[in-house]
């Protein structure tokens, strides 16, 4: 897949780049990018959810009343369960929600979000840039001259530059990560995918291994 490859200022440069096929037109699999994608929100979980249990409230453990002739239930510890300020029954603990996926499974997720974008046109090549300093407004004037400012927007690095990445940190609908760091979910979650040439290489290099 050819795409025309523009400037910040968003104009035509008059170069092209090849988007190679076996990244950016395989088939795409759904069951594989459904299975990347809960494994990156599962990643993000810290599983410190915890509740006490009645071994752990601090309270008295005698016998709240006899146990015959009340004419109510049995009850025993104060910090039973069925009482108020008793543990809790089957309560969440901490743990690990993380779970591994083979390298060629999420490959081909990645490949297949990858696709959907180049299918939609939503890609976006600029020629390689960086940013003199640290400023929003070059930033928003980048995606205001690209005519996606409306839109939530990838723009994938091949290396990381500290100036571009801190200019659209503050900026809701941005995003900057590296070719090395490209995950399907924040592929799919983008509106419109911004490479530059040098990122296309990168990602070529990175998916020929």
């Amino acid at each position: 897949m050819e795409v025309k490859v523009v400037n910040i200022s968003g104009k035509e440069t008059g170069a092209k780049v090849q988007l190679p096929d076996a990244i950016f037109a395989v088939n795409p699999n759904d069951h594989a990018i459904y299975l990347d994608v809960k494994q990156y929100l599962a990643n993000q979980r810290q599983g410190t959810h915890k509740s006490k249990q009645r071994n752990e409230i601090a309270g008295s453990t005698r016998k709240l009343y006899k146990q015959k002739g009340t004419g109510g239930a049995r009850a025993g510890s104060i910090k039973s369960p069925l009482f108020n300020g008793g543990g809790r029954i089957f309560g969440p603990q901490p743990r690990d929600y993380s779970f591994k996926l083979n390298k060629k499974l999420k490959s081909l997720a990645r490949k297949s979000a990858l696709t959907y974008k180049a299918q939609d046109n939503n890609i976006v090549v600029l020629e390689d840039f960086s940013f003199d300093s640290i400023k929003t407004k070059n930033y928003i004037k980048l995606v205001s001259d690209l005519q996606v400012a409306d839109q939530k927007t990838l723009l994938v690095l091949p290396v990381a530059n500290n100036n571009v990445y801190l200019s659209s940190r503050n900026l809701k609908k941005a995003k900057v990560v590296t070719a090395a760091d490209l995950n399907t979910y924040d592929v799919l979650n983008a509106g419109t995918l911004l490479l530059t040439t040098e990122t296309v290489k990168k990602l070529e290099e990175a998916f020929a291994k």
